[in-house]
């Protein structure tokens, strides 16, 4: 089977740099936030996993260290032990509103344009090089969106649907790409002041976009996934102003009763 034939074996493709702790980490911490790993699942073994990534033996077991203290992952000893998934934990909504509030303007229109650039070209591939089975991918991520209860579980969905498209492009770059956008901002794009509570808008683009890339459409599926992205980042930046604006009003009265 093809490398990129799945979204969840780039997560283990060869790091190109140096293995550095951080490296190795990130790589992991976004496969796994990102759902590419499910609730309970175990990871390949520490020798395996080093060899997949390219990487120390020693230099691996530092970054599940890291996996470790942030909750993600759980060490069991004896027969049938190893590194296993944890429940996914979903960030409370007031810390994903800071996050977003601190962000500069500049940073989420750079963030747009970097998401545009990846995602636009990573459809156009995908409506070129992708086979049938990779589409039927897609598909299936479109409808476990339909079907989400939670704001993480929407989000999760939302972004294996991108890292999809990019796996259908035969791009291990553009595909690691969208792992890190996805996990760098795809889950502000589902706050419900942003408009995440709407499903049903994410769904009809996605399907859109689905329906270029099975009709081999690839000017026509850049186009629909760049607008996509557009879409979600203008609505960040609404948000973010709303946010400011708050902010300043509660200073201002803040003021006047001091």
């Amino acid at each position: 089977m093809n490398a990129l034939n799945t979204a969840r074996s780039t997560a283990f493709i060869r790091l190109r740099q140096e293995g550095r702790t951080d490296e190795v980490a990130r790589r992991l911490v976004e496969a796994i936030e990102l759902g590419l790993f499910a609730e309970g699942q175990q990871l390949p073994s520490e020798t395996e996993l080093a060899m997949q990534l390219g990487v120390a033996t020693v230099t691996l077991r530092e970054a599940l260290v890291v996996l470790r203290q942030r909750g993600l992952i759980e060490t069991r000893r004896g027969r049938n032990g190893g590194s296993f998934v944890c429940a996914p934990v979903e960030l409370p909504e007031g810390l994903l509103l800071q996050r977003l509030r601190e962000m500069s303007g500049p940073d989420l229109r750079d963030l747009g344009d970097e998401q545009m650039a990846i995602s636009g070209t990573a459809a156009r591939l995908a409506a070129q090089r992708g086979s049938r089975e990779q589409y039927a991918r897609i598909a299936q991520h479109i409808d476990t969106l339909k079907q989400a209860g939670t704001r993480l579980a929407r989000h999760r969905a939302d972004a294996r649907f991108h890292i999809e498209v990019a796996a259908a492009a035969q791009s291990l770059r553009l595909t690691h790409a969208e792992m890190r956008l996805q996990s760098e901002v795809g889950e502000l794009l589902w706050l419900e002041k942003a408009g995440g509570g709407d499903v049903t808008v994410v769904e009809h683009e996605h399907r859109a976009i689905l329906e270029a890339l099975l009709s081999n459409d690839t000017v026509l599926a850049g186009a629909l996934a760049e607008a996509h992205v557009s879409r979600g980042i203008k609505r960040l930046i609404s948000l973010r102003l709303e946010l400011l604006a708050g902010s300043d009003d509660e200073d201002q009265a803040g003021a006047i009763i001091a």
